[in-house]
């Protein structure tokens, strides 16, 4: 489905991502790890038409690269930065709203499927956006991604600020866009919940990819893990 090749980014004149290539195929959820600075945000900004990029870029054997960010959201891809971004004077149903595609008939989820999920966004659907902790609006801004019904969604630090039940909400979460066949790149510095739910993990560091293969594999490659991944 998602496909990198060679892919170089920069912001102004300074070089971030140095030949980034790897895929995300259909129903897969794919962990992209590393440390701070090591590139995986702005892999994700990349691929959303979000900084200046070159290389090849392919979504569904489509071209992506030179699109903007609303094109490739259009095209299928849901993107949950890493800041939440939440509307704080809109009520949690009103930033649901916001997440619906115009136009779209059949949609995978409902209000009513966001509800069930996180029943504490039911509760306080009527509330504004502002108001929510931290956990709560990691919900929402999941959720209101959600709502746009893509078919690959790109989660960047889900979990950072998060208390340990709701993390393991969000592991949750993301073990049912499995379920419906929708394909994710979770981009985690929390090794445990990566390795607990991807089928493959990527690791980055100075700006490339420096391991590519399966959760077990990394946990038997004592030296990546000690290089890219351990403080």
């Amino acid at each position: 489905m998602l496909k990198l090749q060679d892919v170089h980014a920069y912001y102004g004149k300074s070089h971030v991502l140095h030949g980034v290539s790897f895929d995300v195929g259909p129903g897969e959820i794919v962990a992209l790890l590393g440390r701070n600075g090591s590139g995986r945000s702005t892999t994700a900004k990349a691929i959303m038409g979000l900084v200046h990029a070159e290389g090849t870029l392919r979504w569904k054997d489509k071209d992506i690269l030179r699109s903007k960010a609303y094109e490739v959201a259009h095209l299928g891809i849901g993107y949950v930065p890493e800041n939440r971004d939440i509307f704080p004077k809109l009520t949690v149903h009103q930033n649901l709203m916001l997440g619906q595609k115009s136009g779209k008939k059949q949609a995978r989820w409902s209000f009513e499927d966001m509800y069930t999920m996180f029943p504490r966004l039911k509760e306080r659907q009527h509330t504004e956006a502002g108001v929510l902790s931290g956990g709560e609006q990691q919900m929402l801004t999941l959720c209101r991604t959600l709502m746009g019904d893509p078919d690959l969604i790109i989660i960047d630090e889900p979990t950072e600020g998060l208390a340990p039940k709701i993390v393991e909400l969000v592991g949750e979460y993301l073990k049912r866009l499995k379920d419906r066949g929708i394909s994710v790149l979770l981009i985690e510095q929390k090794l445990t919940i990566a390795m607990q739910i991807s089928d493959r993990v990527l690791v980055m560091g100075h700006g490339s990819i420096v391991f590519d293969g399966t959760p077990d594999s990394l946990r038997a490659d004592a030296a990546t893990r000690k290089e890219w991944l351990e403080v």
